[in-house]
Protein backbone atom coordinates (compact mmCIF):
# COMPACT_ATOMS: atom_id res chain seq x y z
CA UNK A 1 0.00 0.00 0.00
CA UNK A 2 3.17 2.17 -0.07
CA UNK A 3 2.54 2.32 -3.76
CA UNK A 4 -0.01 1.79 -6.41
CA UNK A 5 -0.79 1.27 -9.72
CA UNK A 6 -3.78 2.97 -10.85
CA UNK A 7 -1.85 6.47 -11.93
CA UNK A 8 -0.81 8.98 -9.42
CA UNK A 9 -4.93 10.08 -8.95
CA UNK A 10 -6.04 9.27 -5.63
CA UNK A 11 -3.49 7.12 -4.56
CA UNK A 12 -3.84 7.36 -0.95
CA UNK A 13 -8.24 7.08 -1.33
CA UNK A 14 -7.78 4.04 -3.04
CA UNK A 15 -5.51 2.23 -0.61
CA UNK A 16 -7.47 3.95 1.94
CA UNK A 17 -10.21 1.65 0.84
CA UNK A 18 -8.47 -1.23 0.37
CA UNK A 19 -6.88 -1.29 3.86
CA UNK A 20 -10.29 -0.41 5.21
CA UNK A 21 -11.83 -3.69 3.74
CA UNK A 22 -8.59 -5.61 4.31
CA UNK A 23 -9.10 -4.77 8.06
CA UNK A 24 -9.83 -7.14 10.57
CA UNK A 25 -11.15 -9.30 8.41
CA UNK A 26 -7.98 -12.05 8.04
CA UNK A 27 -8.27 -15.28 10.21
CA UNK A 28 -5.47 -14.84 12.25
CA UNK A 29 -4.04 -18.35 11.23
CA UNK A 30 -4.94 -17.93 7.85
CA UNK A 31 -3.30 -17.30 4.31
CA UNK A 32 -1.90 -14.32 5.68
CA UNK A 33 -0.58 -15.91 8.94
CA UNK A 34 1.28 -18.22 6.54
CA UNK A 35 2.94 -15.51 4.49
CA UNK A 36 3.84 -13.91 7.34
CA UNK A 37 5.59 -16.95 8.54
CA UNK A 38 7.36 -17.76 5.48
CA UNK A 39 9.06 -14.04 5.12
CA UNK A 40 9.67 -13.69 8.53
CA UNK A 41 11.68 -16.98 8.02
CA UNK A 42 13.61 -15.44 4.89
CA UNK A 43 14.23 -12.16 7.04
CA UNK A 44 15.42 -14.17 9.97
CA UNK A 45 18.04 -16.21 7.56
CA UNK A 46 18.93 -12.66 5.87
CA UNK A 47 19.20 -11.10 8.90
CA UNK A 48 22.34 -8.61 9.09
CA UNK A 49 25.35 -9.57 11.27
CA UNK A 50 25.68 -6.49 12.27
CA UNK A 51 23.67 -4.22 14.91
CA UNK A 52 20.62 -2.96 13.31
CA UNK A 53 20.21 0.53 14.91
CA UNK A 54 17.14 1.77 12.34
CA UNK A 55 15.04 -0.24 10.29
CA UNK A 56 12.36 0.63 7.87
CA UNK A 57 9.66 -1.50 6.53
CA UNK A 58 8.15 0.17 2.79
CA UNK A 59 4.11 -0.85 3.73
CA UNK A 60 2.09 -1.93 6.30
CA UNK A 61 -0.37 -4.35 4.23
CA UNK A 62 0.65 -7.19 6.64
CA UNK A 63 0.09 -5.34 9.25
CA UNK A 64 -3.36 -4.42 8.34
CA UNK A 65 -4.31 -8.14 7.08
CA UNK A 66 -2.97 -9.75 9.74
CA UNK A 67 -0.34 -10.00 12.38
CA UNK A 68 2.42 -8.95 10.09
CA UNK A 69 6.23 -9.12 10.30
CA UNK A 70 6.84 -5.92 12.16
CA UNK A 71 5.81 -6.71 16.04
CA UNK A 72 8.75 -9.66 14.94
CA UNK A 73 11.65 -7.23 13.37
CA UNK A 74 11.37 -4.45 15.26
CA UNK A 75 12.19 -6.39 18.55
CA UNK A 76 15.47 -7.08 16.15
CA UNK A 77 15.89 -3.52 15.71
CA UNK A 78 17.37 -0.61 18.03
CA UNK A 79 14.05 1.63 16.34
CA UNK A 80 11.71 0.51 13.99
CA UNK A 81 9.94 2.48 11.25
CA UNK A 82 7.48 1.88 8.90
CA UNK A 83 5.90 3.91 6.01
CA UNK A 84 2.57 3.24 4.20
CA UNK A 85 0.69 5.40 0.96
CA UNK A 86 -2.58 5.09 3.11
CA UNK A 87 -3.31 6.69 5.64
CA UNK A 88 -5.47 4.28 7.46
CA UNK A 89 -3.00 1.38 7.27
CA UNK A 90 -0.43 4.15 8.67
CA UNK A 91 -2.79 4.93 11.34
CA UNK A 92 -3.93 1.15 12.03
CA UNK A 93 -0.30 -0.47 11.36
CA UNK A 94 1.26 1.96 13.82
CA UNK A 95 -1.16 1.48 16.55
CA UNK A 96 -0.93 -2.17 16.10
CA UNK A 97 3.05 -2.57 15.88
CA UNK A 98 4.07 0.43 18.07
CA UNK A 99 6.61 1.48 14.58
CA UNK A 100 7.34 4.84 14.24
CA UNK A 101 4.84 5.13 11.29
CA UNK A 102 4.67 7.95 8.14
CA UNK A 103 2.09 7.90 6.10
CA UNK A 104 4.34 8.73 2.17
CA UNK A 105 5.18 6.76 -1.02
CA UNK A 106 8.33 4.27 -1.48
CA UNK A 107 9.32 6.93 -4.34
CA UNK A 108 9.65 9.54 -2.47
CA UNK A 109 10.73 8.61 1.15
CA UNK A 110 11.19 11.63 3.98
CA UNK A 111 14.39 10.28 5.15
CA UNK A 112 17.84 11.89 5.16
CA UNK A 113 20.35 9.89 3.65
CA UNK A 114 21.93 6.85 4.66
CA UNK A 115 19.92 6.58 7.98
CA UNK A 116 18.89 3.00 7.99
CA UNK A 117 20.98 -0.27 8.22
CA UNK A 118 18.15 -2.57 7.13
CA UNK A 119 15.16 -2.03 4.82
CA UNK A 120 12.63 -4.62 4.52
CA UNK A 121 10.53 -4.42 1.02
CA UNK A 122 8.51 -7.41 0.73
CA UNK A 123 5.73 -6.68 -1.99
CA UNK A 124 5.73 -3.09 -2.10
CA UNK A 125 7.35 -2.34 -5.54
CA UNK A 126 4.88 -4.83 -7.36
CA UNK A 127 1.88 -2.42 -7.61
CA UNK A 128 3.50 0.53 -10.12
CA UNK A 129 2.03 0.71 -13.80
CA UNK A 130 5.93 -0.06 -14.99
CA UNK A 131 9.17 -0.72 -14.38
CA UNK A 132 10.37 2.75 -14.66
CA UNK A 133 8.73 3.39 -11.00
CA UNK A 134 10.19 0.30 -9.06
CA UNK A 135 13.67 1.57 -9.86
CA UNK A 136 12.95 4.96 -9.11
CA UNK A 137 11.50 3.26 -5.63
CA UNK A 138 14.82 1.38 -5.54
CA UNK A 139 17.13 4.48 -5.81
CA UNK A 140 14.81 6.07 -3.17
CA UNK A 141 15.93 2.98 -1.06
CA UNK A 142 19.42 2.77 -2.03
CA UNK A 143 19.54 6.58 -0.88
CA UNK A 144 18.07 6.52 2.80
CA UNK A 145 20.33 3.22 3.27
CA UNK A 146 23.31 3.81 5.27
CA UNK A 147 26.41 2.25 3.45
CA UNK A 148 26.69 -1.30 3.50
CA UNK A 149 23.46 -1.39 4.58
CA UNK A 150 20.99 -4.47 3.81
CA UNK A 151 17.82 -4.50 1.50
CA UNK A 152 15.49 -7.48 1.87
CA UNK A 153 13.02 -7.60 -1.04
CA UNK A 154 10.88 -9.65 -2.38
CA UNK A 155 8.18 -9.00 -5.85
CA UNK A 156 5.66 -10.97 -7.77
CA UNK A 157 7.23 -13.59 -9.41
CA UNK A 158 6.52 -13.29 -13.31
CA UNK A 159 8.43 -16.60 -13.97
CA UNK A 160 5.36 -18.34 -12.43
CA UNK A 161 2.95 -19.71 -14.52
CA UNK A 162 0.06 -18.42 -11.80
CA UNK A 163 1.57 -15.44 -12.30
CA UNK A 164 2.36 -15.15 -15.64
CA UNK A 165 -1.28 -15.71 -16.24
CA UNK A 166 -2.70 -13.24 -13.76
CA UNK A 167 -0.65 -10.22 -15.57
CA UNK A 168 -1.64 -11.73 -19.19
CA UNK A 169 -5.56 -10.65 -18.19
CA UNK A 170 -7.33 -7.42 -17.32
CA UNK A 171 -7.22 -6.44 -13.67
CA UNK A 172 -11.16 -5.44 -14.10
CA UNK A 173 -12.10 -8.68 -15.16
CA UNK A 174 -9.61 -10.37 -12.23
CA UNK A 175 -11.46 -7.99 -9.60
CA UNK A 176 -14.85 -8.49 -10.73
CA UNK A 177 -14.15 -12.09 -10.79
CA UNK A 178 -12.64 -11.65 -7.07
CA UNK A 179 -9.81 -13.72 -8.26
CA UNK A 180 -7.66 -10.37 -7.28
CA UNK A 181 -8.56 -8.10 -4.34
CA UNK A 182 -6.24 -5.32 -5.09
CA UNK A 183 -4.34 -3.32 -8.34
CA UNK A 184 -1.30 -5.26 -9.29
CA UNK A 185 1.01 -4.00 -11.43
CA UNK A 186 4.38 -4.44 -12.94
CA UNK A 187 7.18 -6.64 -11.73
CA UNK A 188 10.44 -7.77 -13.35
CA UNK A 189 12.02 -11.82 -12.69
CA UNK A 190 14.99 -12.47 -10.96
CA UNK A 191 17.42 -11.50 -13.29
CA UNK A 192 16.43 -8.09 -14.23
CA UNK A 193 15.91 -7.37 -10.56
CA UNK A 194 19.23 -7.90 -10.17
CA UNK A 195 20.21 -5.70 -12.76
CA UNK A 196 18.38 -3.61 -11.01
CA UNK A 197 20.24 -3.50 -8.16
CA UNK A 198 22.96 -3.82 -9.22
CA UNK A 199 22.92 -0.25 -11.66
CA UNK A 200 21.80 1.37 -8.61
CA UNK A 201 25.04 0.36 -6.42
CA UNK A 202 23.57 -2.33 -4.60
CA UNK A 203 25.55 -6.13 -4.55
CA UNK A 204 23.37 -8.80 -4.71
CA UNK A 205 23.75 -11.34 -2.08
CA UNK A 206 21.50 -13.87 -2.69
CA UNK A 207 18.10 -14.58 -4.51
CA UNK A 208 15.72 -17.33 -4.09
CA UNK A 209 12.18 -17.94 -4.65
CA UNK A 210 9.46 -18.29 -2.02
CA UNK A 211 5.48 -18.83 -1.58
CA UNK A 212 5.00 -22.26 -3.35
CA UNK A 213 2.20 -23.95 -2.38
CA UNK A 214 -1.02 -23.98 -4.34
CA UNK A 215 -2.07 -20.30 -3.52
CA UNK A 216 -5.96 -20.15 -4.79
CA UNK A 217 -6.68 -23.60 -2.98
CA UNK A 218 -5.31 -22.97 0.20
CA UNK A 219 -7.00 -19.85 0.48
CA UNK A 220 -10.05 -21.48 -0.15
CA UNK A 221 -9.82 -23.81 2.58
CA UNK A 222 -8.63 -21.40 4.88
CA UNK A 223 -11.71 -19.74 4.09
CA UNK A 224 -13.57 -22.87 4.71
CA UNK A 225 -11.99 -23.14 7.94
CA UNK A 226 -13.08 -19.65 9.05
CA UNK A 227 -16.74 -20.58 8.43
CA UNK A 228 -16.68 -23.40 10.09
CA UNK A 229 -15.07 -21.76 13.40
CA UNK A 230 -11.89 -24.29 13.58
CA UNK A 231 -8.87 -22.12 14.37
CA UNK A 232 -7.05 -25.48 15.63
CA UNK A 233 -7.37 -27.21 11.87
CA UNK A 234 -6.22 -23.68 10.42
CA UNK A 235 -2.81 -24.02 12.14
CA UNK A 236 -2.24 -27.77 11.39
CA UNK A 237 -3.27 -26.54 7.51
CA UNK A 238 -0.44 -23.93 7.76
CA UNK A 239 1.60 -26.71 9.09
CA UNK A 240 0.99 -28.64 6.20
CA UNK A 241 1.48 -25.74 3.98
CA UNK A 242 5.13 -25.10 4.63
CA UNK A 243 6.23 -28.43 3.33
CA UNK A 244 5.50 -26.94 0.16
CA UNK A 245 8.23 -24.31 1.02
CA UNK A 246 10.81 -27.11 0.80
CA UNK A 247 10.76 -26.65 -3.37
CA UNK A 248 12.88 -23.38 -2.82
CA UNK A 249 15.65 -26.03 -3.05
CA UNK A 250 14.79 -27.26 -5.63
CA UNK A 251 15.80 -26.60 -9.17
CA UNK A 252 12.29 -25.69 -10.38
CA UNK A 253 12.11 -22.53 -7.17
CA UNK A 254 11.57 -19.67 -9.85
CA UNK A 255 8.59 -21.45 -11.49
CA UNK A 256 6.58 -22.57 -8.55
CA UNK A 257 7.11 -19.51 -6.17
CA UNK A 258 4.66 -17.33 -6.20
CA UNK A 259 7.56 -14.47 -4.98
CA UNK A 260 11.21 -13.70 -6.16
CA UNK A 261 13.65 -12.38 -3.09
CA UNK A 262 16.78 -11.01 -3.34
CA UNK A 263 18.85 -9.52 -0.28
CA UNK A 264 21.66 -6.74 -1.43
CA UNK A 265 23.41 -4.87 0.86
CA UNK A 266 24.61 -0.87 -0.42
CA UNK A 267 28.15 -0.47 -1.84
CA UNK A 268 30.55 1.40 0.35
CA UNK A 269 30.66 -0.19 3.39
Amino acid sequence: MAAAGTGDRDLGKYWDRVATDWQGEEFPDGWRGHADAVNLALCARWWPRGPVRRMLKTDLFDEVAGRGLLPALRTKAGSAFAIDRSFQASHAGGRRTGASVVNADVRCLPFAGGVFDLVVSNSTLDHFDDVAQIERAVIEIHRVLAPGGRLILTLDNPANPVVALRNALPFALLHYARLVPYYVGATVAAPDAQRMLRATGFTVKETTALLHCPRAPAIAMFGLMRWIGSPGICRGLQSWLMAFERLERSATRHRTGYFVALVADKEGA
